[in-house]
């Protein structure tokens, strides 16, 4: 039963192309979980576009498409997401960090409309259905797929995800912020026994002090909670834009040295869970 996830996008905050980012990847948040017969997105940073133009090569008509929110750097690929345009696509858009009486399709549109983007939401001509939902719930989607959501600590809120298929788990728990010395309760419940979490490790602990209040957390503080949760692997996500590929070299190595069960999310990266 298949059931894997490739990393499309793994940068936070802003792209960032060019040499120093050869190594890991410079197009921002976007996953594609693949469990049985159906597609998931996470997110639609720049890394969508790449995702998009590999869905028309294999054909495939329909996608789930989980925002955790709506920062820039987790929609801007969107209006790129070439199925979109396609009458034979069909794209369900769920979110659940928005305010009572915001709707995802709004926002969706609106960063499309003038004076942003020049063309605007309706010239996309796939079947497209946006459902709003609470960070909290828990939801079927078919095919024996169950997603349970958490709220995460991050300016407007944000959307963690745990996919659950054929009795694995892959967690998705991006933009959040941590308390030093006290584990996020909300995180440590979805992640419990996860096969794979992908956590926000913009920073480092070091680095970490001077952005209180930014919305992101650490690779160190990723470890501590995989290990409470008694997870089993962990993918180290939305890298900082300063850090280049020498600087991914050095946290992979430290990363692995702390962890064997941790390793660096690279771009184009795989990972089967069956």
């Amino acid at each position: 039963m298949t059931f894997t996830v490739t990393f499309w996008g793994v940068r936070g905050s802003i792209a960032c192309p060019g040499a120093r980012y050869v190594r890991y990847g410079g197009n921002t948040s976007c996953i594609e979980v693949r469990a049985g017969d159906q597609t998931f997105i996470l997110d639609s940073g720049t890394g969508i576009r790449e995702l998009g133009l590999a869905l028309m090569k294999r054909e495939e008509r329909r996608a789930t498409l989980l925002l955790t929110h709506t920062h820039w750097d987790h929609i801007n690929g969107f209006p790129f997401f070439t199925p979109a345009y396609h009458p034979d696509r069909s794209l369900r858009i769920m979110a659940g960090h928005l305010p009572a009486h915001t709707q995802i399709g709004r926002v969706l549109s609106e960063q499309m409309s003038k004076p942003f983007f020049p063309v605007p939401i309706g010239i996309m001509k796939a079947a497209m259905t946006f459902d709003d939902f609470t960070a909290g719930d828990r939801f079927q989607l078919g095919g024996g797929t169950r997603v349970v959501t958490a709220a995460l600590n991050h300016p407007d809120g944000a959307c963690a995800y745990r996919i659950e298929h054929g009795g694995r788990a892959v967690c998705y728990v991006t933009d959040t912020e941590h308390l030093p010395g006290q584990p996020d309760q909300s995180v440590l419940g979805l992640i419990e026994g996860a096969d794979l979490v992908i956590y926000d490790c913009t920073y480092t602990d070091a680095e970490f002090p001077a952005k209180v209040g930014w919305g992101h957390s650490t690779w160190q503080e990723a470890v501590r909670l995989c290990r409470l949760a008694q997870a089993k692997r962990l993918a180290i996500f939305h890298h900082d834009p300063d850090h280049d590929d020498p600087v991914m070299d050095a946290i992979a190595a430290e990363a692995q040295a702390t962890w064997a069960g941790a390793f660096v999310a690279r771009e184009g990266m795989t990972v089967a869970l069956d």
